[in-house]
């Protein structure tokens, strides 16, 4: 390498705001109102902001485009790789006006549900956005309204267009309040007609993961993948689990997504909300089971909306969830409409920190790799061996090249005790690859040969202050270095 060769890669790596590595678990921010200029967006960034989630149940395009434009402005000017996700609404079902928005219910009244938008919304005349209802419910059947706060049981159906509900606890009724259907089989596609719009927009954008809300089973991500593929786009695929039938099918959704957020707000409504802490707790273990990073979302630290800290049961919530092994942690209203977006980080932060410090002597030991089924098992056990011989011989670090990213996802799955080094010439990827547990993202685009492409690595880590000369660290990456193929090599670095 000569040395201006050297300048500009040390140059597209060299940022003051990098992280220093010491913060395994990712943090996920909403963005909104509360934090969508570029001074707070950069703030965020500097508190701990891994990805930037954008929901697209809230804003139009025009906003999310400007949002969007000024996460790509900082990540150029301060040689960053912080991801954008983003996430669809997907088929939420929600009642109408509500006449003077207050219906007072004593607990046996009778409720009737109709498919009319014109609906009055008084006690015999309510709206849902969901017209085949009357069609799909059965007699016995919970319904639930404004995040399970009012509970009702079906008593007819007209199989039509009415639906008579019972009141099973006293309570208010308001405008635009969300229905759950945890008993009734839904038929509405995953991918609604605002959806389509959406993702019409979306894959025109440089953003580096896409959410489908109440994803039910494997199938439900296909339409999302086939028009990634048709635009050619390099984006990943989550499954947001917040349905019942989708616990049901877990296996098969984590195994046809690349990523899993745990939305425990409906997840929470719809299901016993006593199964919710081990289910989550399942969900996390089968993700790392798979390497597909998993998110655990909703009320993380709710009470920061209004409140300058976090209530003690937030602080263990989150722990907990680092604890369990979860890629990331992420904030909704706490950030895009609360008073305090970057306090809310900073307090996220340093309960991530702590919370790590006893995170390996919780877990059993590392997990053993599958049996082998296809050919990237060998990638598989190049990946497995390059974190226990990291842990044998105290490396600093594990250093992935990839242009696929299996090799981040994997060996992140393993959790190991080392920091993550991952290089790519695709800054899409490395964006998305942002979201990973311990994964520190590096672009280098040259992969000549194998020792000049090690070496490079090694000048860019010591440059950025990651490793001083005496460290040791393992790297991995595949032979010949040219060609591209699965990762095949591993090989015990001692810096210079």
């Amino acid at each position: 390498m000569t040395l201006s060769e050297a300048a500009a890669l040390l140059e597209k790596n060299k940022s003051p705001m990098r992280k220093d590595g010491s913060q395994f678990t990712k943090i996920v921010a909403t963005v909104g109102p509360a934090c969508s200029s570029p001074e707070m967006l950069l703030e965020l960034i500097e508190a701990g902001v891994d990805i930037f989630r954008l929901n697209f149940s809230h804003g139009s395009h025009a906003d999310h485009l400007q949002v969007i434009e000024r996460i790509h402005a900082i990540n150029q000017e301060h040689k960053l790789h912080i991801g954008i996700l983003a996430d669809l609404q997907g088929p939420k079902l929600r009642v109408g006006k509500i006449k003077d928005n207050a219906l007072h219910l004593a607990e046996g009244d009778i409720i009737t549900i109709t498919n009319d938008e014109k609906a009055e919304g008084t006690q015999d005349n309510i709206y849902m956005s969901y017209d085949q209802f009357a069609e799909d419910c059965e007699v016995g059947e919970r319904i639930l309204m404004d995040d399970g706060k009012l509970i009702f049981e079906v008593v007819e159906t007209n199989k039509k267009d009415r639906v008579c509900l019972k009141a099973l606890h006293a309570g208010i009724l308001s405008s635009n309040k969300g229905v759950n259907l945890p008993d009734t089989n839904v038929k509405l596609p995953a991918l609604t007609e605002k959806d389509k719009e959406d993702l019409d927009f979306i894959i025109t954008q440089d953003v580096n993961w896409i959410a489908l809300s109440f994803v039910r089973k494997a199938a439900d991500l296909d339409p999302v993948k086939e028009a990634l593929e048709k635009a050619n786009h390099q984006a990943k695929v989550m499954a947001k689990i917040e349905k019942p039938e989708a616990i049901k099918n877990l296996r098969e959704i984590i195994r046809a997504s690349n990523g899993i957020m745990v939305a425990r707000g409906d997840l929470g409504v719809e299901m016993p909300i006593e199964q919710l802490p081990m289910t989550q707790k399942d969900i996390i273990h089968m993700c790392m089971q798979y390497a597909r990073p998993v998110i655990v979302a909703t009320q993380m630290m709710d009470s920061m909306i209004q409140n300058p800290s976090p209530t003690r049961a937030e602080v263990t919530d989150v722990a907990n969830a680092v604890l369990d092994g979860a890629d990331a942690v992420m904030l909704s209203g706490e950030t895009s409409v609360g008073k305090y977006p970057k306090l809310v980080i900073q307090y996220m932060s340093k309960i991530i920190k702590e919370a790590e410090k006893q995170y390996w002597p919780q877990i059993i030991n590392r997990r053993p790799i599958p049996a082998p089924q296809f050919m990237l098992y060998h990638s598989d056990v190049i990946c497995f061996s390059a974190c226990n011989v990291a842990e044998s011989i105290g490396a600093k670090g594990i250093v992935g090249h990839t242009s696929s990213g299996y090799t981040a996802f994997k060996i992140s799955s393993f959790r190991p005790k080392s920091q993550i080094f991952i290089f790519s010439d695709n800054h899409t990827k490395l964006g998305a690859f942002n979201l990973l547990w311990g994964v520190q993202c590096f672009y280098y685009n040259r992969f000549t040969t194998t020792d000049e492409t090690i070496q490079d690595c090694t000048d860019i880590l010591k440059e950025s202050g990651f490793v001083k000369a005496g460290d040791t660290i393992i790297n991995t990456g595949s032979m010949p270095m040219g060609r591209r193929l699965p990762t095949n090599m591993l090989k015990v670095t001692h810096v210079e």
